[in-house]
């Protein structure tokens, strides 16, 4: 392959790792609305030792879902949504993510605490790395905070999933 060849196929490579802002906060929106989905409808399913933590992860999901679609429809933002930016390595775990697994209907709770860890540490990786390629304003305040909300989930889930694995219950 010649040099112009060679430096064609790093401009396409290049093209390909970068998004627009507008379609990674789709992508998020998609995300958040997943997990609260899937979240709201394990509630019911599971055991009464963990069911309160369910229905607070939908909750919270749902809040971050509500911060995405404000932020998208706020005008100050609307010149950056169509800025190009590095996608993240993690971006294809979190988009992949999206469609949410089937537990079946009675899913012990190991198997729910294992699958929603690697749902808040997709989305954990995914805001941290994007709050270090946007510039400073509402858009890397949002993914900073959320970048600090999946951490707390991963940290709550992780302290259950020990009682309940490790120590015989919670």
């Amino acid at each position: 392959m010649g040099r112009n060849q060679d430096e064609k196929q790093h401009g396409i490579d290049l093209l390909r790792s970068k998004q627009t802002l507008k379609e990674i906060l789709e992508v998020a929106v998609q995300f958040e609305k997943t997990a609260r989905d899937f979240y709201s409808a394990l509630a019911p399913k599971v055991g009464k030792n963990i069911r309160y933590l369910v229905e607070e992860l939908a909750i919270e999901e749902q809040r971050h879902y509500d911060l995405f679609t404000e932020l998208m429809a706020n005008p100050a933002i609307e010149d950056q949504l169509s800025q190009s930016i590095q996608t993240p390595p993690s971006h294809n775990r979190f988009s992949d993510a999206i469609h949410i697994k089937d537990l079946g209907e009675n899913p012990d709770d190991q198997a729910i605490l294992q699958y929603a860890l690697s749902r808040e540490h997709a989305a954990m990786e995914q805001y941290t790395a994007l709050s270090g390629e946007v510039q400073p304003g509402p858009v890397k305040d949002l993914f900073t905070y959320l970048s600090h909300e999946e951490t707390e989930h991963k940290n709550e889930l992780e302290k259950i999933y020990y009682q309940i694995v490790h120590s015989g219950g919670v």
